[in-house]
């Protein structure tokens, strides 16, 4: 059957869709997930990653968890008798803690990997192979990756180099993290659910831009009670765009032949333009699970100073970032440790780096780890990158605390340090006092 006249037939028109997507794969054109990184429409507003980092809100809350995270430390360590040791002599610890590949710092390629979790779901990276090791890791760009499935059932996955070039990477290369998770397997994209709480947040900013540009105006019309000539509108017209906008606000037009003006719309006071969008800043804070103080936003009432904010940055280490750090580790020893390192060896982020900015919280730390025995000087001189000091290995502790049952009784370490004090001839007696009866 002919379709209808200046109508594209189904097949020109699927040969078109896939000419345009590429050869993108056929199962990929019924997953939903796919469809969603072209975007959504909400409120009037196309809703895709792009869209979303516009808003001010998003684009903080986004480097603020991506960037904290890809800044502390992540490191090996191996299972021991005495507790846990750093396996800097393995592999994989240059590869997750210092550099992935030779375009990337550890740094960077973590902050990508985080901020695919947060807004795509799902963060992919190639496992870089030399003679059967795992040498490196590759980010890949969610919009340039397709996943199909072939005859035996497997996953492949298909990746768009820069240069254009499509290439084949086996699932067995693949390290994937998922994020929030409704099925234990595949993360939910925050594009395609959170469309709705984005698209009226663009809405409103893009509301807010048009009252700006045309100077805090509402919409007005002009009335007369007659037909002007079509010159005469178009001359009206011109003269009008001469005193439009911003930049021209406070000048008036010149109104001739009884023209009349009327107000329409409403006016930005009675649409609540600014509470709307402070409203938008909370729900998008609600979905990141961030304070909105912890980017800049303050709501009625509260404040962005006191000891309140020290609470809230233990509330947004424990419950905004210790998810998405455990997801990680995890994912590194499921994916990147073979079975047999599995029992020994994991993956582990260093929180304490939270701390470099507080130098008190850092000296109470440290004060308590000296006075406790868990912690050396050599450790503690290693982390503020200065110099060790002889002895510094040497792990102390305090000798005030003393048993109820021991009161009274000299230690063998005072007891020596009495023999050695008196050996030297600092404890002789005074031989200007007549002795004591």
């Amino acid at each position: 059957m002919k379709s209808p006249k200046g109508q594209a037939r189904p097949g020109r028109l699927r040969a078109a869709v896939l000419g345009m997507l590429g050869g993108v794969p056929r199962s990929a054109l019924t997953d939903p997930e796919f469809w969603a990184q072209f975007g959504l429409r909400s409120a009037g507003q196309e809703v895709n990653e792009q869209t979303m980092l516009s808003l001010s809100a998003v684009w903080a809350c986004a480097r603020l968890i991506s960037e904290t995270i890809s800044t502390l430390p992540l490191g090996l360590y191996v299972r021991g008798v005495g507790g846990r040791l750093e396996a800097s002599d393995h592999q994989l610890y240059g590869v997750i803690h210092d550099r992935p590949n030779a375009d990337s710092t550890a740094s960077v390629f973590w902050e990508a990997m985080v901020a695919a979790m947060m807004l795509r779901g799902n963060a992919f990276a190639e496992k870089l192979m030399l003679g059967g090791r795992l040498v490196g890791l590759k980010f890949l760009v969610p919009d340039r990756l397709g996943i199909d499935r072939g005859v035996d059932g497997r996953r492949r996955y298909w990746y768009t180099e820069d240069g254009g070039r499509r290439r084949e990477i086996p699932e067995s290369r693949i390290f994937r993290i998922p994020g929030f998770t409704t099925n234990g397997e595949w993360g939910l994209s925050v594009v395609r659910y959170g469309a709705g709480v984005f698209g009226s947040a663009l809405a409103a900013q893009t509301a807010a831009n048009s009252t700006f540009e045309k100077g805090l105006a509402s919409q007005i019309v002009f009335t007369l009670d007659k037909t002007v000539k079509p010159e005469q509108r178009d001359d009206f017209r011109r003269s009008l765009e001469k005193i439009s906008g911003a930049v021209n606000a406070g000048q008036s037009p010149l109104l001739e032949m009884g023209m009349g003006v009327e107000t329409i719309g409403i006016n930005p006071r009675d649409a609540q333009l600014l509470e709307s969008r402070a409203f938008s800043i909370e729900e998008i804070c609600r979905w990141f699970r961030v304070w909105p103080g912890l980017i800049g936003h303050a709501g009625v009432g509260q404040t962005m100073w006191g000891t309140g904010v020290e609470q809230m940055m233990i509330g947004f280490l424990t419950f905004t970032l210790r998810p998405w750090l455990r997801r990680i580790e995890q994912a590194i020893w499921k994916d990147l440790l073979t079975p047999g390192e599995q029992p020994r060896y994991y993956a582990e982020f260093a929180v304490e780096g939270l701390l470099r900015g507080d130098s008190a919280a850092r000296a109470a730390f440290y004060s308590s780890g000296l006075q406790n025995g868990w912690i050396n000087r050599a450790k503690v001189a290693a982390m503020e990158n200065l110099p060790s000091m002889p002895g510094g290995e040497i792990y102390t502790v305090q000798s005030n605390l003393v048993p109820l049952d021991q009161l009274g009784n000299q230690s063998a370490e005072a007891s020596a340090r009495a023999a050695l004090r008196q050996w030297l001839g600092l404890d002789q007696p005074d031989q200007s006092k007549p002795p004591q009866e």
